[in-house]
């Protein structure tokens, strides 16, 4: 058995300790210069390529199925996301400033060991969003394959109710399951150039799916004049509920931006184009869904608002071959969206976290892996059966992680003000700046949890149960009450409990002199140098510092 788990590590320096094992492997240091391969229009297509994706339409869908206007609605995803891309620019800018992935980013705040339950809370989300996005997938490849095979459409079922899925849906779903897999396999360095074929491929059938719905329905559809149901306070809380639901959407992308921008050229790689693509794109891809859907109602009498169920739609009543062909080529670029996103959102941030929870064990491709397995085995179908469920989901789903993002900016722009000492995130020496207490930082738990408590709550509102509507109100702005709270709990008992490192200005500095030569290092001369004995971990800090 031991022979079999000596077998099944990853590479690691020899003689290290159950510690260091525990804090560092080859996914886990510094990224090096020759891997530092995004540019700024990398950055740019990955949102392009990103917000190109089933469940961008779906959360427009469900406003204005919510009773929103088409331009309420717009105007919500416009603020949802405009606000959000700040916070993806404000934690990325650690990873792309030192070159180091979220879950090592986390050690900061939380501790070398406490960062470890934030690892294993985003992880398993990951996995869980990972399913989601397959399960979306697997609709787009039965689609694309009855545009081949109409027959497929007739396919008999094998499975009982009990299920929530079909034999036609659930061979669609691994189908689009298994095609996943090959990408996991590509590191982070060169995943980017499935964006970049994704950021031409998929917009061009999506405005190609624009210009047919609205020539096959002679217009924009009745939709874009409907007004809306909602008036007074009730408007304005169901605008606030909506473009919530935008921000939740974003929550693991705004807690593992340092996963990918540890991977840019320049830090300002992923400053700009970030902030200004993710708001603009995601809105233009909801319009186009907006419009879609209000098309169909003109066409069939009733708004589809699943794309996926619109072009299944033009499959019903002896389809041309020409429409056959349009439909194969958008539910195809559908397909590349799908397996895009799902990579950079989930399989890539569950392989990062994994990797930090079982170093001795895993890489970033091995957590891919395990992602996908997971994803395969949760019934994701059963999250998407109606858009409440599925908007409840997204809300509850970013209760958690926003408490860690407060946390974790709160650290980097107030406590710390920049000041890194990037060696010793790696090491278990009391003398370390994140050590804290046993490796665990007291002071942002007790953020993070009174981040949580705020929304407890409206959460049990959420799931049916009488509470006062004060509650929730509050749960509906959960990204906001978790985030603004756990920082300002942080910030308190940062200058009640001083940590080491609090800075009176802001530089961003590597005090431990250790990410400009990281990167030409294997694991274990960087793990060697830090081991040879005590005196080479105790840094003095009066020496100049490191500008990155």
């Amino acid at each position: 058995m031991s022979r079999i788990l000596k077998r099944l590590e990853v590479s690691h320096a020899p003689g290290l300790t159950q510690k260091e094992l525990f804090l560092s492997n080859e996914d886990l240091l510094p990224v090096g210069p020759e891997t530092r391969t995004w540019k700024a229009i990398n950055f740019f297509a990955f949102w392009i390529a990103d917000s190109f994706n089933i469940n961008t339409w779906m959360i427009v869908s469900s406003m204005v199925q919510n009773k929103l206007s088409w331009w309420q609605a717009w105007i919500c995803v416009w603020i949802g996301y405009g606000v959000v891309a700040p916070f993806i620019v404000l934690n990325a800018r650690p990873g792309a400033v030192f070159h180091v992935t979220f879950p090592v980013v986390a050690r900061t705040s939380f501790g070398l060991y406490g960062s470890l339950w934030c690892t294993f809370n985003r992880g398993a989300m990951a996995c869980i969003w990972y399913g989601v996005q397959a399960s979306i997938g697997g609709s787009c490849m039965l689609v694309m394959l009855r545009s081949m095979w109409p027959s497929v459409n007739s396919i008999p079922n094998h499975l009982p109710a009990s299920s929530g899925t079909t034999t036609k849906d659930f061979m669609a779903f691994f189908l689009f399951w298994l095609i996943s897999l090959p990408a996991i396999w590509f590191p982070i360095h060169q995943i980017r150039h499935l964006f970049t074929v994704k950021a031409f491929v998929v917009p061009a059938a999506g405005l190609t799916f624009f210009i047919w719905c609205i020539v096959k329905a002679k217009g924009v559809g009745p939709v874009l004049s409907q007004p809306s149901g909602l008036h007074g306070s009730e408007l304005g809380w169901a605008m606030v509920s909506s473009l919530m639901s935008c921000i939740s959407n974003m929550a693991t992308l705004v807690t593992n931006a340092p996963d990918f921008a540890s991977r840019a050229q320049r830090p300002s790689a992923a400053l700009w184009p970030q902030l200004i693509s993710v708001p603009v794109t995601f809105s233009l891809v909801s319009f186009v869904g907006i419009v879609v859907s209000s098309s169909s109602e003109k066409i069939y009498g009733d708004a589809i608002w699943s794309p996926i169920d619109l072009l299944a739609r033009f499959l019903d009543d002896g389809p041309s071959g020409a429409t056959r062909f349009g439909v194969w080529f958008i539910s195809a670029s559908f397909i590349i969206a799908q397996l895009g996103t799902n990579i950079s959102a989930n399989s890539i941030s569950a392989g990062c976290d994994l990797t930090a929870l079982f170093p001795r064990y895993i890489n970033i491709r091995r957590g891919g892996y395990i992602a996908a397995i997971v994803g395969l085995c949760m019934l994701p179908w059963k999250l998407l059966e109606s858009s409440n469920s599925f908007t409840s989901y997204l809300s509850a789903y970013s209760v958690f992680l926003s408490s860690i993002a407060g946390v974790m900016i709160t650290d980097y722009y107030v406590i710390r003000r920049g000041h890194y000492r990037v060696a010793d995130l790696y090491h278990t020496n009391h003398d370390g700046w994140y050590w804290y207490t046993f490796g665990f930082n007291f002071r942002a738990y007790a953020a993070y949890i009174a981040g949580i408590l705020i929304n407890v709550v409206g959460f049990a509102g959420a799931t049916g149960r009488s509470v006062p509507l004060a509650a929730t109100r509050i749960y509906e702005m959960s990204f906001f009450t978790g985030f603004g709270v756990s920082s300002l709990v942080y910030i308190v008992l940062n200058y009640v409990f001083p940590v080491p490192g609090m800075a009176s200005s802001f530089e961003e500095v590597d005090l431990s002199h250790q990410v400009e030569t990281a990167g030409d290092r294997s694991v274990e001369s960087f793990t060697q140098e830090r081991s040879d004995s005590k005196d080479k971990l105790e840094y003095d800090t009066r020496l100049e510092p490191v500008q990155v």
